[in-house]
């Protein structure tokens, strides 16, 4: 039989709905990455999914803070439910985490923070990375900053390359044309990789839904695994079950 220690009832609070299929496959790499042999083995949570949140990315370009309402009052929800961490599987929401972070109570993780710490504790970590995100994620230096501290450098798609590709892929998974999207990130992907990408960062929840297990030719970087691993970091070195001698 599992004992909890030290929990006192601790959750991970999940601020989802960004969109909603990533959230469920946030939520699977989360499960299949949670060692344990029993159902009370896994990590407690709270899921705060509210796909009605405003385009994240339109908003910012657009220079509007319309989401930012839905945001706290969602991270809010969270903290009063018992979060003890939050996890955001959104990147381009993470424009207002320093925001969101300055008014929990709780640590609120930055999904760009911990990628840039991933790759940079490889052994052979890249020196190019092609990156497939949104508009504003670019815009917003989510993970230039991260990398560049690293000496990494970011590849971005040709301006052309996308809004054809990479935006109108997304789009495309978000209406639930998983093939479509596939087809046209693919397409972004090797063009990167042909302009010297030594890896392609899937910068989009969206992203991964559309190119997991295929080859590209070159390393694929997935910050929302990178995001999941962290959260199951968190729960087993302070509150995994231990298992009962008999």
């Amino acid at each position: 039989m599992s004992e909890l220690r030290h929990s006192a009832g601790a959750k991970l609070g999940v601020l989802g709905g960004m969109g909603p299929l990533a959230t469920i496959d946030f939520l699977r790499k989360l499960v299949e990455r949670t060692p344990g042999s029993a159902d009370q083995d896994h990590i407690p949570m709270i899921l705060h999914s509210v796909p009605q949140i405003p385009d994240r990315s339109m908003a910012f370009l657009a220079g509007s803070d319309i989401p930012w309402a839905y945001l706290v009052s969602g991270l809010f929800t969270l903290q009063n439910a018992g979060a003890q961490l939050i996890a955001i599987p959104c990147n381009t929401a993470h424009v207002w985490h320093k925001r969101l972070a300055s008014i929990a109570s709780v640590p609120v993780l930055h999904i760009g923070r911990l990628t840039g710490e991933a790759i940079g504790s490889g052994r052979a970590a890249p020196h190019r990375i092609g990156i497939l995100a949104t508009d504003a994620t670019l815009r917003a230096d989510i993970y230039h900053t991260e990398l560049g501290l690293r000496g990494i450098a970011v590849v971005p798609p040709p301006d052309g390359d996308q809004s054809a590709f990479v935006m109108a892929g997304i789009r495309a998974v978000k209406a639930g044309d998983v093939p479509q999207g596939r087809l046209l990130l693919e397409k972004a992907a090797a063009r990167l990789a042909e302009a010297g990408a030594e890896a392609i960062l899937m910068a989009c929840t969206e992203v991964p839904l559309a190119l997991d297990g295929i080859d590209l030719g070159v390393p694929t970087i997935d910050p929302t695994t990178i995001l999941a691993e962290a959260c199951v970091t968190w729960w087993t070195t302070n509150f995994a079950p231990e298992r009962a001698v008999a």
